[in-house]
């Protein structure tokens, strides 16, 4: 069982860590928007929302890169994973307080600018998920010795396969939520 949450913490990191770094580099790329996604959430006082969404996409890519680091030497950044987990169930907080506000036609911010994604549960759920995983490789982080070759591939493999679950998990809400999906137009 202990080898199993070892590797779940590893795909974990990676799979997150990739997730992180999308999120986390198109906020850069569209860093004229940010201040309006996070200030649509309505939960930040007006003068928190302009350093917030000014640091947010250097948290998510440092956050990114720490979660890599962390498969290859543990302890260092072992508090990246628990990071991560907490920054995920913020997310999740503010889209679940926004959906029971009614709230729920605004963009997610999750990274997916091409394809705007609004909030719903399934995100919330998401998140809880992701999150999990987040908080199983915090308490399994490796040390550097105990990362194989065999186990540090599958890693990769299993996290990148994490990663387009979740964007294809993204994408379908995103469509199903759309205007052409319902027929409206």
């Amino acid at each position: 069982m202990t080898s199993l949450l070892f590797e779940t913490g590893l795909i974990a990191a990676i799979g997150g860590g990739i997730v992180f770094a999308e999120a986390g580099l198109a906020k850069f790329r569209h860093r004229a928007l940010v201040p309006g996604v996070v200030a649509n959430y309505r939960i930040l006082p007006g003068w928190a929302v302009a350093p917030v969404a000014a640091w947010l996409p250097a948290v998510e890519v440092g956050l990114a890169l720490a979660l890599f680091a962390s498969v290859l030497t543990g302890g260092a950044v072992r508090g990246a994973a628990g990071a991560a987990a907490a920054l995920l169930v913020v997310f999740g907080a503010a889209m679940a307080i926004n959906i029971v506000r009614g709230r729920r036609m605004i963009d997610c911010g999750c990274g997916r600018s091409q394809l705007r994604q609004p909030l719903g549960w399934g995100l919330v759920l998401r998140n809880g998920v992701l999150a999990a995983l987040m908080t199983i490789h915090a308490l399994t982080s490796p040390t550097r010795e105990s990362v194989g070759v065999a186990e540090l591939a599958l890693a990769l493999v299993a996290g990148s396969a994490l990663f387009l679950m979740i964007l294809l998990f993204n994408s379908l809400t995103a469509l199903a939520a759309s205007p052409l999906a319902s027929g409206r137009r």
